[in-house]
């Protein structure tokens, strides 16, 4: 059989596995296993198993992912990111679409400690959703501002989906990291941007809160400092080569601990709950790692992706057209599944491509994650749209596709500014 239409034949054995629910990291490796069997050797597909499997377990740089999951649970779990809303309420609660922009901006700060778009916008929601309705927030608008600010939960660093993605693409994890802040950043604020314009239009979607005396605003800082602390302490002493990615996770988790211990916020059941999640969030990383190995063995094997890498690069067209063909696709591919699992499941495929195309891998990386994180708020599988959902019963699911269509438009624009700058990414790199 032709190594390419065997590699074709895959890709639809491995979307129809997924149609019938079977997980996407069982799904790989199984369409991965047996197209090596059926490409090279039942011996080489072994050989896979054994000597790859191994390597990539015992990968030192695969340890960070449990190390930052877990300083995020143990901030999530002993409620910190309580002060820290509180904290930006403080300060910009008072304008118009204020309890809005709070929500976004204290979702960027647990971002910075977290690295989960999910858990980001169950945290968020769980505590902004009663302040949106005591304000009397429009609910697309309330539900929509949660489901998007959790979208920073992966761009931000430290980043679950940044990690994987050096894993995937052999790059510095430190460097994707240091290369995300500004992006993280810059999003941020176009958010709060779409927010301020939407209320100026329609003063009726987010009115305007209580307005706290400047005693209050800097008392309330308090609540930000160990936060602040944290995330100095991890991505500055990575930045600046104190410590390694692995080793700021480490530092990262047991700061996380003290601070929770310090504040008293620590109780015998959070560390067990924490834990708990810690190796559930963990163990489905890890496996979609193996999975995602063992399928581009498979692809490797086939050539495919070289092949469509050479095919794009004798296009007659410039590479930018290219390069959007391939985000456009993603933003569809985010959108009907889990953004990590397409992004493992893609990347063996496009990823040549763009380095043939001579675009910088870190770049790449960066817009990739931005891209991607779009799918988590649109239908029709937005992960977070259906979380915000879930703690919004009476809000109808369209409702909450409807406020986080609100901000799609900022996404894109902001998207369009990081492919016509990409010193906004490389700048530090």
């Amino acid at each position: 059989m032709d190594p390419n239409l065997l590699a074709v034949i895959g890709i639809l054995a491995l979307f129809l596995l997924m149609f019938f629910r079977m997980p996407i990291s069982f799904s790989m490796f199984i369409v991965g296993f047996v197209g090596l069997v059926i490409a090279a050797s039942p011996k080489a597909a072994y050989n896979v198993l054994s000597a790859d499997l191994w390597n990539q377990f015992s990968s030192y740089s695969l340890s960070v992912v449990p190390l930052y999951i877990l300083m995020g649970e143990i901030v999530f779990r002993t409620g910190i990111t309580e002060k820290m809303f509180d904290a930006a309420y403080k300060w910009v609660g008072h304008f118009r679409g204020g309890m809005a922009s709070t929500t976004i901006l204290a979702s960027a700060g647990f971002a910075s400690i977290c690295g989960s778009n999910s858990a980001t916008a169950a945290t968020m929601g769980t505590m902004a959703l009663p302040e949106l309705k005591k304000y009397k927030y429009d609910n697309a608008l309330s539900t929509g501002s949660i489901a998007t600010g959790g979208t920073l939960g992966i761009i931000i660093p430290p980043s679950t989906v940044l990690i994987v993605l050096a894993l995937q693409m052999e790059q510095s994890v430190k460097e994707l990291f240091v290369a995300s802040i500004i992006p993280g950043i810059f999003l941020t604020g176009i958010l709060i941007l779409t927010v301020i314009y939407l209320c100026r239009q329609n003063p009726e979607l987010g009115p305007a809160g209580e307005k706290s005396s400047m005693k209050e605003r800097l008392v309330s800082l308090k609540g930000v400092i160990p936060v602040a602390v944290l995330f100095v302490f991890v991505i500055g002493g990575l930045f600046i080569g104190i410590f390694t990615p692995t080793e700021s996770g480490a530092f990262g988790a047991f700061g996380a601990i003290l601070i929770s211990l310090v504040m008293r916020k620590m109780t015998k059941q959070n560390f067990l709950v924490a834990m708990a999640g810690t190796l559930r969030s963990s163990a489905m990383v890890l496996m979609l790692v193996v999975g995602a190995m063992v399928f581009g063995r498979f692809l490797t094997i086939t050539r495919l992706p070289y092949a469509v890498a050479e095919w794009v690069t004798n296009l007659s067209v410039p590479p930018v057209v290219i390069l959007i063909s391939i985000l456009i696709i993603y933003v569809i591919g985010g959108s009907i599944m889990d953004a990590l699992g397409f992004l493992i499941i893609s990347i063996p495929i496009f990823y040549p491509t763009v380095l043939a195309l001579g675009y910088d891998p870190v770049w790449f990386a960066v817009i990739l994650c931005v891209v991607t994180s779009m799918g988590a708020i649109t239908p029709p599988v937005g992960v977070n749209a259906f979380i915000v959902q879930g703690l919004a019963k009476d809000v109808p699911i369209t409702t909450v596709f409807k406020g986080s269509s609100y901000f799609l438009i900022g996404y894109v624009v902001f998207i369009a500014l990081l492919i016509l700058f990409p010193g906004i990414i490389l700048f530090n790199i």
